[in-house]
């Protein structure tokens, strides 16, 4: 058994307790491993262990993933059906929808799928409007679409709203398996969605929406968007080129379409990366940032960082 699964053997097999003890800790202060288990309380199972050159280099590689996504506010689970537009699942769902969802995606209470703030109060109906930063009525027309499809739910007891979580999850993966058997997920970073959001508006919105578009067809190895996302050996991946994803994301100008990516920054840094593909001159590779989704290891993620350093 390699070091790292020993590692990660060893943590699995804590109590559920241990690993869950920060759960509810203020934000950003909670770490998860690549499956979204609780370690942050792994300093106190270091001791039982004998910290060899390759334990402490495994134990590092784990802990830079782990503070990736702490530095980004944590991440929620958001599933998509691979190689197929989020139109084709939630048909009306508009670009703007879809960007509105991940941003209230970010708000999802672990395990339980119920909208709260992050001390632990729950979000309404009339206060997720506010947040939203919508009027009553685009509200409304909003969070009806969002009911029709099945992605938001009203208790009528509580007025508590919830989350479909085979759509956006915070929590242990295997809580959820059997209902998204059929899906394909990614992580998404809470406080980098959140800061998007609350920089684009209006007619931007979409633009913010193509985040949520491209997921279906980002490679979980390379965070590229390519054509055969199911591949899993990174030499045989198809990158797809702007042309294409515009027919598929219905774009009739290929240049539109790229100057829409272009447009999604953050801090400055490009969302999507136009970068030279080594096998095709004549074609760009488009780059998804790591710290708005990423789905792979350690060593993908500091493959990936370096471009957008």
């Amino acid at each position: 058994m390699g070091v790292r699964k020993e590692e990660q053997r060893k943590w699995q097999a804590m109590a559920p307790q241990t690993r869950h003890r920060f759960i509810e800790t203020k934000e950003g202060a909670t770490v998860y491993d690549a499956k979204g288990n609780d370690i942050t309380d792994k300093v106190e199972v270091l001791p039982t262990y004998q910290n060899t050159p390759e334990r402490v280099r495994a134990l590092q590689g784990i802990d830079e993933l782990s503070t990736h996504q702490s530095d980004n506010g944590g991440f929620v689970f958001a599933f998509f059906k691979e190689a197929r537009t989020i139109v084709e699942r939630f048909p009306t769902l508009t670009q703007a929808d879809t960007a509105r969802l991940l941003f209230i995606g970010t708000f999802v209470a672990w395990a339980t799928g119920r909208l709260q703030y992050d001390n632990g109060r729950p979000i309404s109906r009339k206060q997720l409007q506010e947040l939203s930063g919508m009027s009553r009525p685009r509200f409304s027309e909003f969070y009806k679409r969002l009911e029709g499809e099945g992605i938001l739910s009203e208790d009528a007891a509580t007025k508590d709203v919830y989350m479909n979580p085979t759509v956006i999850y915070r929590g242990e993966m295997k809580q959820v398996s059997k209902d998204v058997a059929d899906l394909e997920y990614t992580r998404v970073f809470r406080s980098t969605v959140r800061r998007l959001y609350e920089e684009f508006d209006g007619k931007q919105l979409k633009q913010l929406g193509l985040i949520y578009s491209v997921l279906p067809f980002i490679s979980a190895q390379t965070n590229i968007v390519v054509t055969n996302p199911e591949e899993k050996d990174s030499e045989r991946l198809q990158p797809m080129n702007v042309r294409t994803l515009a027919m598929i994301l219905e774009y009739s100008d290929p240049q539109k379409l790229k100057t829409a990516l272009n447009a999604v920054k953050i801090d400055g840094n490009p969302v999507f990366l136009f970068a030279d593909d080594p096998y095709n001159r004549r074609e760009k590779r488009i780059v998804v940032n790591p710290r708005v989704v990423f789905k792979g290891n350690n060593e993908a993620l500091k493959a990936i960082s370096v471009l957008f350093n």
